[in-house]
């Protein structure tokens, strides 16, 4: 399998773009708690595409899971547990801080991380960094990382113009809930990475470009049980669990299998942002490392971007219209580096 740097960065777009608009469908849920919704488009995203898509990617699945090593599949699923923990801290932080600013800072940690600390960690920073094209790599994370907390500036500004913070934001309370969201997405990278000897495996039996398919089978379980366990006593607490089966009288009998299309189609976006992840990142060859700030990036850029097509900053101030464009231009600038970091090295290496 040649690396293609340049065609990983467009299947991480895909992969990205997928994620931005795959919260936009819960909009359209009604009279269900949010444990309830989340939980059944968890049930998609996290269980049950995961494993459809292995079964169908993954040639003599049972055969790589009998081979692949145990500590891997075991430290895969653990680390995706935490992943969850993480999910689960950012809605969290959503409630005082408002969606902007957690999005800002929890997505910025979670790019900073993800990106240095698995090659710091594993003794590789060095070498990765003295490769040619390592310092645009490096620029695009820093740059990145400064489009990240524009964008959140002009999310904070944009719900400040619309008057949609409500009366909850504390700081004192959201921002540890923000920085342990941060940290802890950025253990997913460290997930793939354990489960990296189960890809192996399925490589060596014909999986190709598919062999990340197989890794989610424990890291995104580990984050669906977290999940599962954090709604299920939201269920208990409130007493929500009869939503599935039943909604308040007075709602049109067809709104309960809409809510059932639109967690679905919740779960298979968010699903693809991971499908189309993997693909991208076995072809990025020696700066597979960039692939998590990658995606951040192009998550934050291509999130902004939904939130213009729903006329979501309709009726901002000039100010915030101002940095906005700064925040987009910041972060295709981003991007650009990275990509461009990640092709001369690649070209540099011969491959």
């Amino acid at each position: 399998m040649p690396p293609n740097p340049i065609f990983g960065v467009f299947l991480h777009a895909i992969g990205a773009t997928s994620a931005a608009f795959c919260y936009t469908p819960q909009k359209g849920a009604r009279s269900w708690s949010w444990q309830t919704f989340w939980l059944a488009q968890a049930s998609v995203c996290w269980l049950a595409l995961l494993l459809l898509v292995a079964w169908l990617t993954i040639p003599q699945l049972g055969t790589v899971l009998a081979e692949a090593p145990r500590t891997a599949m075991v430290n895969a699923f653990l680390l995706g547990m935490l992943y969850g923990v993480g999910g689960t801290a950012f809605g969290l932080a959503i409630k005082y801080l408002g969606f902007s600013l957690t999005y800002a800072v929890a997505i910025g940690i979670s790019c900073v991380l993800g990106t240095l600390l698995p090659p710091m960690i594993s003794g590789q920073l060095t070498e990765v960094f003295g490769r040619t094209g390592s310092g645009w790599v490096l620029a695009g994370i820093g740059i990145g990382t400064v489009g990240i907390i524009f964008s959140g500036l002009a999310g904070r500004l944009k719900e400040l113009d619309l008057g949609e913070s409500g009366g909850s934001f504390n700081l004192a309370k959201g921002l540890p809930l923000c920085i342990l969201a941060g940290v802890l997405s950025a253990v997913y990278g460290f997930s793939l990475a354990a489960g990296q000897p189960i890809a192996d495996t399925a490589a060596k039996y014909g999986a190709g470009y598919f062999e990340g398919n197989v890794i989610y089978i424990f890291s995104n379980t580990g984050a669906f049980l977290t999940t599962a366990l954090y709604c299920g006593w939201l269920h208990l607490r409130h007493k929500t669990m009869g939503e599935y089966f039943e909604l308040p009288a007075g709602m049109h009998r067809a709104r309960l299998p809409l809510n059932f299309g639109l967690a679905l189609l919740t779960g298979c976006l968010w699903y693809g942002q991971f499908f189309f992840y993997g693909l991208g990142h076995v072809r990025m060859g020696d700066y597979k490392f960039s692939s998590w700030g990658i995606h951040m990036i192009m998550l934050v850029l291509f999130s902004a971007c939904v939130g213009l097509i729903f006329r979501e900053w309709k009726g901002c101030r000039s100010r915030t219209w101002t940095s906005l464009a700064a925040a987009l231009l910041i972060l295709v600038a981003a991007v650009l580096a990275l990509a461009y970091g990640s092709y001369i090295g690649e070209s540099a290496s011969g491959h």
